[in-house]
């Protein structure tokens, strides 16, 4: 019965959850209910509704194309992100060599470097190539900012990997890739999984090094609507921000229904 009273939430964390919950809902509440207003202009719309700024959307292939755009690098990114990281990740927690702990700083620093100074860097240093504003040059920018965060996940999955199970496989006969490919990949996959999403989630939603990077063909929805914003204010960015809403959320319930996305996002397995 103390166990079970300690497990409870009391009244004062209830009302911390439940501001903080509408903290967070509040914003995309706002965004959605703008996207239906029948003015010209950013207003609620409590005194006439309206499908106006939805179907300017198809009035303005530039979305559209961004859109297909931002899905290309993202996809492309994460899994190239987890092409880096699962034998990076291997390497860091299974062996011992000189360097280990400068690759894996090298690998996480990123996440310490302000994203304009690695626009600015990046850019500067793919020009030389002749890659700023290539589509290959975005995804390389993306790349540096999204792998420390598959190696974080994917590291975490095999925090908790024995390594005698793998060692037992070798014992039995089979060969390093069948035991990477039978027993390592499916015991890492919540921590890879998770991994993938929250690095195409990071891909999709960034701005400020594709900023930098960005050229009229290639265009990713972030920098899209910030430039439409920045040129002009109407409710066309309130809708298509919305509709990014609406099917995010229902891609997340689908992705639930299969495997919860507390699990992915944590790595934790299946008991």
């Amino acid at each position: 019965m103390a166990a079970d009273r300690r497990d409870r939430n009391g009244p004062f964390a209830l009302l911390f959850h439940l501001v903080f919950t509408l903290f967070i809902v509040a914003p995309l509440v706002v965004v959605i209910l703008v996207s239906f207003t029948d003015k010209g202009y950013l207003a609620m719309p409590f005194d006439g509704a309206s499908l106006r700024w939805w179907s300017a959307i198809a009035d303005n292939p530039q979305f559209i194309e961004s859109l297909w755009v931002s899905l290309g690098l993202g996809l492309t990114s994460a899994t190239l992100s987890a092409a880096i990281a699962v034998p990076a990740a291997l390497a860091i927690a299974r062996h011992s060599f000189p360097g280990r702990d400068v690759l894996a700083a090298i690998l996480v620093s990123p996440l310490m470097i302000p994203h304009v100074v690695l626009g600015v860097a990046l850019l500067r240093f793919f020009s030389g190539f002749g890659l700023a504003g290539s589509f290959p040059g975005l995804i390389a920018a993306h790349l540096v900012v999204i792998t420390p965060y598959m190696l974080r996940l994917v590291s975490a999955g095999l925090t908790g990997l024995d390594p005698r199970v793998e060692r037992a496989a070798e014992s039995l006969g089979a060969d390093r890739f069948t035991v990477f490919r039978r027993i390592t990949l499916p015991l890492i996959m919540p921590g890879l999984a998770g991994g993938w999403i929250l690095a195409f989630i990071t891909s999709f939603d960034e701005l400020t090094v594709s900023l930098f990077l960005a050229s009229p063909s290639y265009t990713p929805i972030p920098v899209r609507l910030f430039t439409h914003i920045d040129q002009m204010t109407d409710p066309l960015v309130a809708s298509v921000s919305a509709a990014l809403i609406a099917v995010t959320a229902v891609l997340l319930l689908v992705l639930d229904r299969f495997y919860p996305i507390d699990r992915l996002l944590t790595g934790e397995r299946r008991a």
